[in-house]
């Protein structure tokens, strides 16, 4: 059994300590700090935007809390940043620059709005892709040094690692 598989959807119950949890650790993040009055004033904020919002985010609609997907996103996401940069710092670095740019076509199972809306952030934002379109399950990519123009070897490459933990995070 997989340790990414599908959970069935919460209650909507726990809707308000959901979004106040996430907009609680998103105001942390941003603010680099632990200290107590950064600490009240995030509680005092996201106690005030659960309540504005009682509805929910409709950025945050869909998602499912799966801290092991969610996290493993993120762990994936940084090691394919840093896998990328050092592969295009050692392009740059040699003379000859060898390069084969071309336009590949990548086939996503995402349905979710967000979850394409991550994945081809995803993408744009690991040097050396970048998410030119999307056209209904096509995303069309400028990949820097192309290993195929198969769309199939081209989706295995740049979608099927990000895509697993998006499909838990989103279903």
């Amino acid at each position: 059994m997989s340790v990414l598989r599908k959970q069935t959807a919460g209650s909507d119950a726990l809707a308000p300590v959901r979004l106040f949890a996430s907009v609680l650790v998103l105001w942390l993040l941003l603010n680099g700090s632990f200290a107590p009055d950064v600490v009240a004033v995030g509680l005092a904020v996201s106690a005030l935007i659960v309540w504005a919002f009682s509805d929910g985010l409709s950025f945050l609609s869909g998602y499912r809390f799966t801290p092991v997907a969610t996290l493993g996103f993120i762990a994936f996401f940084v090691k394919e940043l840093v896998k990328a940069n050092l592969a295009m710092a050692a392009l740059v670095l040699r003379p000859s620059l060898p390069i084969s740019p071309s336009i590949v076509k990548v086939r996503t199972r995402l349905t979710h709005p967000v979850a394409r809306l991550l994945l081809a952030n995803a993408i744009t934002l690991t040097p050396g892709t970048l998410t030119v379109e999307i056209k209904g399950e096509w995303f069309y990519i400028h990949w820097l040094v192309a290993k195929s123009t198969d769309p199939e070897a081209a989706t295995q490459e740049i979608v099927a690692g990000f895509e697993r933990y998006l499909e838990v995070m989103y279903g």
